[in-house]
């Protein structure tokens, strides 16, 4: 049976880490009972250990893309807490792809999934609920890199551009009932997911710090927010420039390793270290090169 407090009440995906475990600490310093989503149910047995509140915290493991799981889990945490104030569907993944390669076309689909349709999935469960309350905040998380279309990231752009236009549209679908949709769109963030990127990320935000600003963000109405607020103007640049100047300056702009590549060079790393890790090896006390007889 569902229980009633005063205490905000907060359904996050993606939470075992990077943004999504800032924003579940944020939120649960400040009392939240919390709805906590992800795959990985150690790691969230872990975070809800170190948090303020665990005996308010729920942890539910499971893959986002599993639509029936998330509306599962939805129902068990309105069952014991009532509708949430706000939803968070932060849940993302990224990874460098090449069309030409065939082994990344389930990358491009998996990309999407997560990131798009796990997303709507998060919400659906929610809608309802929240228009008949005529009340509650839904939360997407896009990315500047859905602005324009990045050299070797088409997937993750792709994904973020159709996040932002799902949530604008939604915005509007709800907007009579007085449910706000507000689409927050981070640059760099240091997580997880930015930690192998190869190249100069301007104007890097701490994970912690954007939680405090998303938050914010969320708790004034904002529509649209970009964090941190310098890749807004970036973001506002790369929208306006003409097609030709956007193609010659990012031509040659650097691109995250596909999977690909990256197992390629996991595997050259690997056979160098064995004959080292073989040379470094001492020999067993019968070995005969030990002075065994």
């Amino acid at each position: 049976m569902a229980t009633h407090t005063t205490s905000p009440k907060v359904f996050i995906t993606g939470a075992s880490s990077g943004l999504g475990q800032a924003l579940a600490r944020h939120y649960a310093e400040q009392g939240a009972i919390l709805g906590l989503v992800a795959r990985r149910g150690d790691n969230l047995t872990e975070l809800a250990a170190t948090l303020p509140h665990p005996h308010a915290v729920h942890c539910y493991a499971l893959d986002v893309r599993d639509a029936l799981a998330l509306r599962a889990a939805a129902g068990d945490f309105m069952s014991r807490h009532g509708v949430p104030d706000i939803v968070i569907a932060n849940a993302g993944i990224s990874h460098g792809v090449n069309t030409e390669d065939a082994a990344d076309l389930p990358h491009f689909a998996s990309v999407m999934d997560t990131n798009w349709m796990a997303m709507i999935a998060t919400f659906s469960p929610f809608v309802g609920p929240m228009r008949e309350r005529k009340r509650g905040t839904l939360v997407g998380i896009g990315s500047v890199a859905g602005v324009r279309g990045l050299p070797g990231h088409g997937a993750y752009s792709a994904s973020k551009a159709a996040v932002m236009t799902y949530l604008e549209s939604l915005r509007v679908e709800l907007r009579a009932d007085k449910v706000a949709v507000v689409t927050i769109a981070p640059g760099y963030i240091r997580t997880p997911l930015t930690h192998d990127n190869p190249f100069p990320m301007p104007f890097l935000m701490d994970a912690d710090k954007f939680a405090r600003k998303a938050a914010a963000a969320i708790a004034r109405g904002k529509r649209f927010v970009v964090l941190p607020w310098q890749m807004g103007i970036v973001a506002c640049a790369m929208r306006r420039l003409p097609r030709w100047l956007y193609d010659m300056l990012f031509a040659r702009a650097p691109r995250k390793p596909t999977l690909s590549q990256r197992k390629a060079r996991e595997a050259q790393k690997a056979q160098k270290a064995a004959p080292a890790a073989a040379s470094k090896t001492p020999p067993a006390p019968d070995d005969p090169a030990n002075g065994a007889s």
